[in-house]
C-alpha cells in the first residue's frame, strides 16, 4: 500500500518542540477523562452525588465547549503562548476547587472550571496543528495526538482505581493540578515569543450564547424527572445547535469555516460526522465503569481498564493507518463509521449481562472505527479550506468533537436518569440502563455514519477546487 512522509519531517522545521507541547496539553484533557469515569462511582458515595452522576462529565464538558468554540479567536487576539499558559492555569484553579470541595455543588464548579482551562489548552492545540503544520504530515500528527490518548488509557485508569480503591480520590484532582501548572510553564518555553495575537480580533458572542443554551438544555434533560420533559430539553438543545451553525455562516465573526453548514462539503459533511459519532460513543466511557461496577462487580481500578480498551483500539488504529493514502483514507472514514455504529449497538446487547468480556470486544470495535477514521476526517476538512479559515478550521475540529461530547454525556445522563439511576444504581436499575443508555444514540451513530460516508466519497480535494488552492501553514 502506499506510505506518506516520515516522523522526521513531521518533528523538521523546528517543529519539535510545538508538537511536544501539543502532546503534553492533550494528555492532561485525555487523562482527566479517563481518570474522572474511573472515579466517580467513590465520588458519588462520599458527596451523595448520584443524581448528578453525568454532569461530573457533561458539567466538565461544557465548559470545554464554551473554552474550544473561542479558541481560534482568542489565539487571534493573545497568541498561543499566553493563552495557552493562561487557560492551564484556570485549569489547575478548577482541580484544586475539585479536590478541596466540601460537597458535590463545589465538586461540580470546579468541573466547569477544569472544562474552560482544558477546553482552551486542547483548543490552543488544534490551532497549533492547523498553523504549524503541513497538510502532508497531519495524519502522522493526529496518529500521535492519538498516542497520546494510549498512554492515558493505560495510566487514567491506573490512577484513578489506586486512588479509588485506596479512598482517596481527592488526590487525583490535586495531581492534575501540578500537571497543569507544568503545561503552562512549557507553554513559556516551548512556543515561539514572538507569538503576540492581533488585539483587534473580535469574539463571536452570539455563537457562544446559543451552545451554551443548547448544551445547558440538553445537560438539564437528565434531571427533568419524566420522557417528555426530557426529550423535550433535548430538542431544544439541538435546535438551539442547528440555529448557532445556520447563524454562523452569515456572521461577520465566525467559529467555524465557510461551508461548514453544507453536508455537500468536505468541511459540513466532515464536522456532522465527528459531532454525532462523537455524541453516540459518550455513554461508554460515561457510564461504561459504574456499569461494569454493579452488574460484573468489578474493582474501580479493572473496570477503568475495560472501559480503557476503546482508547486503546482507537491507538492502535490510528497507527496502523497512518501512512496511508490515495483512495485509502476515504475507505478508513467509511469502514470506521460503520465499526463505530456496529460498538454503540454491541454495547446496548453486553452491558445489560454484565459481560466483561462483550463490554472489551464493544468498546474495542468502537475505539478501533474512530481510530480508522478521525485522523483523515480531520485530515480533509483541514486541506478544504483558504488560509483565511485555517485557524478556526482547526479550531472547529475542537469544537465540533467537545460539544459533540458534551451534548452525549447529558443525552446518556437523561437515558440512565429515566431509568432510575439518580437513586443509585442497583442490579436492577445498571441492566436497564445498560441498554437505553447505547440504544438511545443508536440513530444518532447511524447519522454520523451517513455523514462520514459521504465523506469517504468525496475526492481529496473536492472542497479545495471549490475554495481555491490548499493553504500553506504559518510558522
Amino acid at each position: 500500500m502506499p506510505r506518506a512522509g516520515s516522523w522526521a519531517d513531521v518533528l523538521g522545521e523546528g517543529r519539535a518542540p510545538r508538537f511536544v507541547l501539543i502532546c503534553l496539553g492533550v494528555w492532561l484533557n485525555a487523562a482527566d477523562s479517563l481518570v474522572t469515569a474511573t472515579i466517580m462511582p467513590s465520588v458519588g458515595r462520599a458527596l451523595g452525588g448520584y443524581a448528578y452522576f453525568g454532569w461530573a462529565t457533561a458539567g466538565y464538558l461544557l465548559g470545554s465547549v464554551m473554552a474550544g468554540a473561542s479558541a481560534g479567536l482568542l489565539a487571534r487576539r493573545f497568541g498561543l503562548r499566553r493563552a495557552t499558559a493562561a487557560a492551564a492555569g484556570l485549569y489547575a484553579i478548577g482541580c484544586v476547587m475539585s479536590a478541596a470541595g466540601p460537597d458535590i455543588l463545589t465538586f461540580l464548579a470546579g468541573r466547569v472550571l477544569q472544562g474552560i482551562g482544558g477546553g482552551w489548552v486542547v483548543g490552543f492545540c488544534s490551532v497549533a496543528i492547523g498553523l504549524m503544520f503541513p497538510d502532508r504530515t497531519l495524519p502522522k500528527v493526529y496518529a500521535a495526538i492519538t498516542s497520546v490518548w494510549g498512554v492515558a488509557s493505560l495510566l487514567g485508569p491506573l490512577i484513578g482505581g489506586l486512588f479509588a480503591d485506596a479512598g482517596q480520590w481527592r488526590w487525583v484532582f490535586w495531581s492534575f493540578a501540578i500537571q497543569a501548572v507544568a503545561v503552562g510553564a512549557a507553554a513559556f518555553v516551548m512556543l515561539p515569543k514572538g507569538e503576540d495575537g492581533q488585539a483587534d480580533a473580535r469574539m463571536a458572542w452570539g455563537q457562544l450564547g446559543l451552545i451554551a443554551l443548547g448544551v445547558a438544555a440538553i445537560a438539564l434533560a437528565d434531571l427533568a424527572g419524566g420522557f417528555g420533559r426530557s426529550s423535550a430539553l433535548t430538542l431544544v438543545g439541538v435546535a438551539l445547535l442547528l440555529v448557532m451553525v445556520w447563524w454562523d455562516e452569515r456572521a461577520a465573526v465566525r467559529l467555524l469555516p465557510r461551508g461548514a453548514s453544507d453536508l455537500r462539503t468536505a468541511a459540513g459533511s466532515g464536522y456532522a460526522a465527528q459531532f454525532l459519532m462523537t455524541a453516540a460513543s459518550m455513554g461508554y466511557s460515561v457510564y461504561g465503569p459504574a456499569l461494569l461496577q454493579t452488574l460484573a462487580g468489578l474493582k474501580a481500578l479493572a473496570a477503568g481498564y475495560v472501559v480503557a480498551l476503546e482508547a486503546v483500539a482507537w491507538t492502535v488504529a490510528g497507527l496502523i493507518v497512518t501512512n496511508l493514502i490515495g483512495r485509502w483514507p476515504g475507505r478508513m472514514i467509511r469502514l470506521g463509521a460503520v465499526l463505530a455504529v456496529v460498538g454503540v449497538g454491541l454495547s446496548a446487547l453486553v452491558f445489560p449481562t454484565g459481560s466483561v468480556i462483550g463490554a472489551a470486544v464493544a468498546g474495542i470495535v468502537l475505539g478501533g472505527g474512530f481510530g480508522l477514521s478521525w485522523a483523515f476526517m480531520s485530515q480533509r476538512i483541514l486541506t478544504s479550506l483558504t488560509a483565511e479559515d485555517r485557524a478556526i478550521g482547526a479550531a472547529g475540529i475542537t469544537t465540533v468533537r467537545l460539544t459533540g461530547s458534551a451534548a452525549g454525556a447529558a443525552v446518556a445522563a437523561a437515558a440512565a436518569n429515566l431509568t432510575g439511576v439518580s437513586h443509585g444504581l442497583s442490579q436492577a436499575v445498571a441492566r436497564s440502563a445498560g441498554v437505553w443508555v447505547f440504544a438511545a444514540v443508536l440513530p444518532v451513530a447511524i447519522g454520523g455514519m451517513m455523514a462520514a460516508w459521504r465523506l469517504g466519497g468525496l475526492p481529496p480535494n473536492a472542497a479545495e477546487h471549490a475554495a481555491g488552492p490548499a493553504p500553506q501553514p504559518a510558522e
